[in-house]
């Protein structure tokens, strides 16, 4: 039985289902997963939930933060550190520095700086009673997502259904790449991506359509093209060394 907890701290709520296939994984390793979600609008919170359920995530928190306005100094990294104490995470997946810097999302620059101060924080004595009087916790791991140089993937082909699934449930975010694909991309370019889809049909299923494949072309090439013998697979980065007791 595994019993070492997995954090996933997602900034918008998809990073929950694309690293879906680690965590559905360690749960059915037997490992417990939970999850805090910095800038969920209200109308995804219901649909993140019901992708995590899918996941096998106990518990997701959504931490209500504005992307384009982050509060300085402590307060937006106590809520947490409150969790990471509360719930020991021995793992805990994020966004990857590199990556949250070249992304044009709003925030996702800002709260990477916080993921880690609250990651550090949550191992120090540090206003313990404003983190709701938990003793500190430093997570063994910490893994970035969906790294430009990864050093490790995971075999997601026996999950690949559950990642399928939980991504139905996302209709606001899909809407939103639905929306935002059609803006970048030509009808002809659509229908060679998605063949069934329509160019200008309703965005939530556009956006769906085209996740099918972006998603599974991205997997198959960190897999396939990396030579590691996988088919599928959801790559990472390592935060620190791996500490091995052999070379395998």
């Amino acid at each position: 039985m595994n019993e070492r907890p997995l954090l996933m701290l997602a900034t918008y709520g998809m990073e929950i289902v694309e690293c879906g296939g680690a965590i559905a994984k360690h749960v059915r390793a037997g490992g417990a997963a939970y999850a805090a979600v910095a800038f969920a609008r209200p109308e995804s919170r219901p649909q993140v939930e019901a992708a995590a359920a899918i996941l096998g995530i106990t518990e997701v928190v959504f931490l209500g933060l504005d992307s384009g306005d982050l509060p300085i100094g402590a307060a937006a990294k106590i809520p947490f550190v409150e969790l990471i104490r509360r719930w020991k995470p021995a793992i805990i997946i994020t966004q990857d520095p590199v990556h949250a810097y070249e992304d044009l999302d709003p925030g996702r620059r800002d709260i990477m700086g916080v993921y880690l101060e609250a990651i550090a924080l949550a191992g120090r004595d540090w206003r313990s009673a404003e983190c709701g009087g938990w003793p500190p916790h430093l997570a063994e791991s910490v893994y970035f997502m969906t790294p430009s140089e990864p050093n490790c993937l995971v075999d997601v082909a026996d999950v690949w259904d559950l990642k399928e699934r939980a991504m139905d449930q996302l209709g606001s975010q899909l809407a939103f790449s639905g929306e935002s694909y059609r803006r970048r991309f030509s009808p002809e370019a659509i229908r060679l991506l998605a063949p069934d889809a329509d160019p200008a049909g309703e965005a939530a299923a556009l956006g769906r359509a085209l996740h099918r494949t972006i998603d599974l072309a991205f997997h198959v090439s960190q897999a396939v093209h990396s030579h590691s013998g996988l088919a599928i697979a959801e790559p990472y980065r390592k935060m620190g060394p791996f500490a091995l007791d052999r070379l395998r």
